[in-house]
């Protein structure tokens, strides 16, 4: 059953964990060593967290799936370091996996330029969720993850009610249970990692599980997309020269041929997906000479 929204979620009343006092104080007084070791203990927190929340993120990426299979796509909207995060989740996909640049689409409050530069009062703008989403047509086939540590960004908060009532599966990942945007959204990912090192700076833990999580949705989705085989990346893009040397040894181990003719094959096919099944029907009938009359294509 979808989660009713309404849109006055900012009167909600609920535990602003992320905004808690730190369980550390008087950092500034603390050695290097002591901060790197109380903050490496802190680090092993969001891991427990997400495996705590794995039955959310299953459900978040079951539902996601049969959309990508009628050609849907994946919205990441986020501000700040959430946004950021989104914003590089989706950068990864195309080089890694071989899917179009437009599939998994990261947005971020203030536009690319809040990539690097913080955009002044970006995230409280409600109506801009909407605008940022708008050029790319979404659909029912579409969905929307929102990205926010609080809870209750105004930018990811509005983009996904925007997003509910264009008919789009929603999401969200957050450290606070309760709070608006799991109010809003179909499926919530919470991940409870306590007050941060520094107090509020959600970068910190939150950024972590947020970044653990983001991971494993997209990771997973374009496996069962067939995107991965056996445990390789048979579809990554051939963009510099430890790339084509994964793919020489993932073609080697595949079809057991030789360095050269491995990599001959992937450089004149330019992908190893199709250098593996040119090599194995090579294998099959020896008098096919398909790998070496080619073309090689650009």
């Amino acid at each position: 059953m979808s989660t009713p929204y309404n849109p006055n979620f900012f009167m909600t009343d609920y535990r602003k964990i992320t905004e808690e006092s730190s369980r550390y104080d008087r950092l500034e007084e603390k050695s290097p060593e002591v901060i790197l070791r109380e903050m490496s203990e802190e680090n092993l927190i969001p891991a427990q967290a997400v495996a705590q929340a794995l039955p959310q993120i299953t459900r978040l990426v079951e539902r996601i799936l049969p959309r990508l299979e009628q050609g849907g796509r994946i919205f990441y909207i986020g501000a700040g370091t959430s946004g950021r995060l989104g914003v590089l989740d989706a950068s990864e996909i195309p080089p890694t996996f071989g899917m179009p640049e437009d599939l998994f689409i990261g947005l971020i409050a203030g536009g690319d330029q809040a990539l690097r530069h913080p955009v002044e009062n970006a995230e409280d703008v409600t109506e801009q969720a909407l605008k940022d989403l708008s050029p790319f047509h979404p659909n029912s086939a579409d969905t929307l993850i929102g990205i926010t540590a609080a809870g209750s960004t105004p930018y990811v908060l509005h983009g996904i009610i925007a997003a509910r009532r264009l008919g789009l599966l929603t999401g969200c990942i957050t450290s606070n249970p309760g709070s608006p945007v799991t109010q809003a959204a179909h499926v919530s990912v919470v991940t409870v990692v306590g007050p941060e090192y520094v107090t509020g700076s959600s970068r910190l833990k939150s950024g972590t599980a947020q970044k653990m999580v983001l991971n494993m949705i997209s990771t997973a989705l374009m496996i069962k997309m067939g995107r991965v085989k056996g445990n390789k990346m048979v579809d990554m893009q051939l963009s510099n020269h430890k790339l084509i040397e994964r793919g020489t040894r993932i073609i080697m181990q595949e079809t057991g041929v030789s360095t050269q003719l491995a990599r001959e094959t992937l450089l004149r096919l330019r992908s190893v997906r199709r250098a593996i099944q040119a090599l194995q029907q090579t294998q099959l009938d020896p008098h096919l000479s398909k790998i070496r009359s080619a073309p090689k294509q650009n």
